[in-house]
């Protein structure tokens, strides 16, 4: 429990400390370098939910707000996806807009999720690195003789991830 003057009545802070990743490695601060463990801080004031039992443990609280920061993420990715651009003075292009980016968002995913959960630096990648990597993509989609090929620039840093994932994204069955 929290007892600082100033502080709401019941805020708790968690305080969680976990190994850090290659990732994070440049943002620790001097005092976790020499321990070699992360700490991250959250002040809830959050005592319990109705109606769930064990909502009032502090491994239950982390969770809930770790759950959270998922959902930050998706929003980040949304805006990057193009929801930046709104609000706009018309409802309907608001409401077109939206449903576009939300498509363009859920797009990304389900690309993430069936073809490039194996593919190093690609399945946790950001929609700038995506757009860059692998949505624009210096190649041509050419039809000679009643087929289609696909002609892509061999010496491209991300062709074998690309045509990976065009395979894997062609192999999948067609709904029905």
């Amino acid at each position: 429990m929290n007892t600082r003057e100033g502080w709401p009545e019941g805020m708790r802070l968690i305080v969680r400390r976990v190994r850090p990743s290659r990732r994070q490695h440049k943002k620790l601060t001097d005092f976790e370098k020499q321990t070699g463990w992360r700490y991250s801080i959250t002040a809830t004031n959050i005592r319990h939910l109705w109606g769930i039992p064990g909502s009032h443990q502090v491994q239950f609280l982390d969770a809930l707000h770790r759950d959270h920061a998922e959902v930050e993420d998706r929003i980040r990715t949304g805006k990057a996806m193009g929801l930046h651009n709104l609000p706009s003075k018309s409802w309907q292009v608001n409401a077109g807009w939206m449903l576009a980016c939300n498509l363009a968002a859920d797009l990304d995913a389900w690309l993430r999720l069936l073809t490039l959960h194996d593919q190093d630096g690609l399945e946790h990648a950001e929609p700038d690195t995506m757009r860059f990597r692998l949505y624009h993509l210096p190649a041509r989609l050419a039809d000679h003789a009643r087929r289609r090929y696909l002609r892509i620039e061999r010496t491209w840093p991300w062709a074998k991830a690309f045509t990976t994932c065009w395979s894997r994204l062609t192999q999948l069955p067609a709904v029905t």
